[in-house]
C-alpha cells in the first residue's frame, strides 16, 4: 500500500482515496492529499461536495 501511495504522490495525483473494510461498511473514503496530509475518513458525499467546491472555485 505504501508503494502505491508514494507512486501517486510522485505522479502528483491531487487526492488519494483509500477504501478498506471499515470505510466500505460505512460508505466512506479515507482521503489523503498529495502533500501527504491525511484528512481521515469522510462520507463519500462529503468528499464529492468538497471536490466540486474546489473545481468551481478554480473555474
Amino acid at each position: 500500500m505504501q508503494a502505491k501511495i508514494r507512486r501517486a504522490q510522485l505522479q502528483k495525483v491531487p487526492y488519494m482515496l483509500v477504501i478498506g473494510g471499515k470505510e466500505q461498511e460505512a460508505g466512506a473514503v479515507a482521503v489523503r492529499l498529495r502533500s501527504g496530509e491525511d484528512l481521515g475518513a469522510m462520507p463519500l458525499a462529503d468528499f464529492i461536495a468538497r471536490a466540486r467546491g474546489e473545481i468551481d472555485a478554480r473555474a
